[in-house]
């Protein structure tokens, strides 16, 4: 197994936090709730908190129960293939080390249920193992909306954690897209020039840091001089709409184009960690421009542009 990087994870603040207390948990036996958007890094600080804890040598399993529900359970619980044999189920498989259930949230209704109970009463059958879930959604509200096994959510949560996207974390970002070029360059001298790291800014990155391994990885390959150039980047235009989006990130709220325009405003600052310049760039506008903006919300009372520094 790979040794996780935990450089990697970026020297955002919220981030930072969420790894020292991912730390601190590893060397407990409670389980651990990590989310946050997909390609965010959920499964890889999950990995993390099991190479420091006391079961770094043990077996470390995974499960996506996103997938089809008789194959999550029998994943989870061990089947008997066709000629009767049966097979371990990753409780077993990963007994004395840790099992991670990615996207928990894609479990069938009733197999909750029965995950619950098994797993509070894994120690009846001799097996002990560190329980690690994974979610894009936020559970709190998906068990007071009857959608998620309130024991089960119970079970899970003791210790939660959640990953901030990686178009909220500007210094991150351009940070991670220099540390995959040269990964991916292997012998040769390559370097982002202004306009590559200005549309790699201005990126959404829906799949936030897998995302921008993949594009970073493919760019590299078609770049044939030393500057790697905004007509290298295998990258789509930025997705400012999808910015406009309920609290769980599962559809676009309808709202006034004043409105919008402040929410595009605010995302734009925190993208780029409130710089005015950058943002103003990915907006089209002149600093000038937002600069009147941001005192226009300010004069209108709007909690975040008042505290804007």
């Amino acid at each position: 197994m790979e040794t996780v990087n935990v450089e990697l994870f970026g020297r955002d603040p919220k981030v930072q936090k969420a790894v020292n207390v991912a730390a601190n948990v590893s060397v407990t036996k409670a389980p651990v709730l990590i989310a946050g958007e997909a390609g965010v890094g959920k499964r890889t600080l999950a990995r993390y908190i099991h190479e420091n804890s006391s079961r770094a040598s043990k077996p470390f399993e995974m499960v996506d129960c996103g997938a089809d529900a008789k194959t999550v359970e029998n994943h989870i619980l061990g089947w008997r293939d066709e000629e009767g044999r049966f097979n371990k189920g990753v409780l077993e498989k990963a007994n004395t080390g840790s099992v991670v259930f990615a996207n928990i949230d894609g479990l069938e209704d009733e197999f909750q249920k029965k995950l619950h109970k098994i797993v509070s009463e894994l120690s009846d059958y001799d097996i002990d193992v560190r329980i690690i879930a994974t979610t894009t959604k936020n559970l709190s509200k998906l068990v007071g909306s009857g959608r998620f096994y309130r024991g089960l959510y119970t079970l899970v949560s003791n210790n939660a954690l959640s990953l901030t996207p990686l178009r909220e974390r500007a210094n991150d970002l351009e940070m991670m897209a220099q540390h995959f070029v040269s990964e991916f360059c292997q012998d040769r001298k390559l370097t982002i020039d202004s306009s590559a790291m200005d549309k790699i800014l201005g990126h959404y990155w829906t799949h936030n840091v897998h995302e921008l391994r993949t594009v970073i990885e493919s760019s590299v390959a078609n770049c044939t001089g030393e500057f790697l150039t905004e007509a290298d980047l295998e990258i789509g235009e930025k997705k400012a709409v999808n910015m406009i989006s309920d609290d769980d990130n599962e559809g676009i709220r309808l709202m006034s184009l004043k409105e919008a325009e402040k929410l595009l405003i605010k995302k734009a600052l925190i993208h780029t960690s409130e710089n005015r310049t950058q943002a103003a760039k990915i907006l089209g506008v002149s600093i000038r421009t937002l600069r009147n903006k941001i005192n226009e919300y300010r004069s209108d009372g709007n909690v975040y542009f008042v505290n804007l520094r």
